[in-house]
């Protein structure tokens, strides 16, 4: 039986490779940054998600250390038995605050919020209505929901319309409806349109969700995220996100009205039968959201570094499809190309990965660039000008 197994492997990683679409990850020997050392080489990062550059910032560092002196390195146990730690109130607190909502709830990742919420929040008679571009665990708590499920074309809303119009039809559905939808999209870097789709859902009595992956620390006053920096703090419902992007740590987070979050606590299995965040996770969660609060310097350099990125891409020539955010695709259309524009850039000091299906559709291939606020102009001018050299080697530009 393992023999069968391991040679189904086999077959299926040298399929992969045989395309150029297998590639074990890079291992990183230094501290997320700017700059980093990978496989033993001095790079220029741009495929990292920490936007505002705060893995070592001393505050974070600071109050990482100390909630290890205090508390150890684990809860032994999940949240509702003996899991549950001041910290992860206090940080839920200030989650809160800090998204302008009455409550929030920490979960284990991005993923497990994503998954737990979806999955919790809808049963059978209802029904799930999702962007055809969203993440991964969104459709995978999609998928263990026993709601029936549509999906609309990507940010087009008279598509959801006509979805959300047929599944309150006569004989269509008298549960509750979730419309989810990306704040921002992490393979394209463009922005839901959250108006348009709370129009269509105020409509049709659905609820709306949004997960804040790539917003929270981006968009918005001080980063608070897509629905801050759209003004739609009335009209929206409720709001997920991870905690290992511009905040980077590890964890994910719902937030929300109180008794939607009382809902998740009784039933929600991620949060029920998975371990609680470690303090000093939690710990240095907490002051990523203060050094959000107290220093928008970061968020502002941020956004001062994508708009210098991006032009300088564009001026070359390079392909960025519809990014608006710090998430700008370099699309070639070809993963095998893909990948050796990515080995090639490593090759000449930057570090920026290669997307290729399955992750995006084969033609939309792309090296995929993160700018953070920890770059300098001197670092992203050394980088556009790997990408000339490579680009113009490649026959990119």
């Amino acid at each position: 039986m393992a023999h069968n197994l391991t040679q189904w492997c086999s077959n299926e990683i040298d399929g992969l490779k045989d395309r150029s679409l297998f590639h074990m990850p890079k291992v990183h020997q230094t501290a997320v940054g700017a700059r980093m050392k990978i496989d033993g080489k001095d790079v220029i990062q741009l495929s990292n998600n920490s936007y505002l550059g705060l893995s070592t910032h001393p505050k974070v560092v600071e109050a990482a250390i100390k909630a290890t002196e205090k508390y150890g390195v684990g809860s032994g146990a999940v949240r509702p038995i003996s899991g549950t730690m001041d910290l992860h109130v206090e940080c839920e607190e200030k989650i809160a605050k800090f998204k302008k909502t009455e409550s929030a709830l920490l979960f284990q990742s991005g993923y497990t919020a994503n998954v737990g919420v979806v999955s919790t929040l809808t049963v059978a008679g209802d029904h799930i209505v999702s962007d055809e571009l969203n993440h991964a665990s969104i459709i995978d708590g999609a998928r263990l929901s026993k709601a029936t499920r549509a999906v609309y074309k990507h940010k087009d809303y008279n598509h959801l319309e006509e979805l959300l119009k047929e599944a309150r039809g006569p004989k269509g559905i008298t549960g509750k409806i979730l419309v989810v939808t990306d704040g921002v999209f992490s393979m394209d870097g463009d922005v839901a349109d959250l108006k348009a789709c709370a129009d269509a859902c105020e409509k049709y009595d659905a609820i709306t969700m949004v997960d804040d992956a790539h917003a929270t620390g981006v968009l918005g006053e001080k980063g608070r995220g897509t629905v801050d920096d759209q003004g739609m703090h009335d009209r929206w419902d409720l709001t997920v996100g991870t905690l290992s992007k511009a905040i980077p740590v590890v964890g994910g987070y719902f937030s929300g009205p109180k008794v939607v979050k009382e809902y998740l606590i009784a039933k929600a299995r991620p949060f029920l039968f998975s371990a609680s965040a470690p303090p000093m996770v939690v710990a240095a969660v907490s002051a990523c959201f203060d050094v959000l609060e107290n220093e928008p310097e970061h968020h502002a350099r941020l956004w001062e570094n994508t708009k210098f990125f991006k032009k300088g891409l564009e001026e070359l020539g390079f392909n960025t499809g519809n990014s608006v955010t710090p998430v700008t695709p370099v699309i070639v259309g070809d993963g095998a190309k893909a990948a050796k524009l990515s080995e090639i850039l490593f090759q000449n000091g930057v570090y920026a990965q290669g997307i290729y299906f399955p992750m995006v559709p084969e033609a939309l291939s792309r090296v995929r660039t993160i700018v953070t606020a920890a770059h300098s102009k001197e670092d992203l001018q050394e980088a556009l000008d790997v990408f000339k050299k490579c680009g113009t080697e490649l026959g990119l530009i």
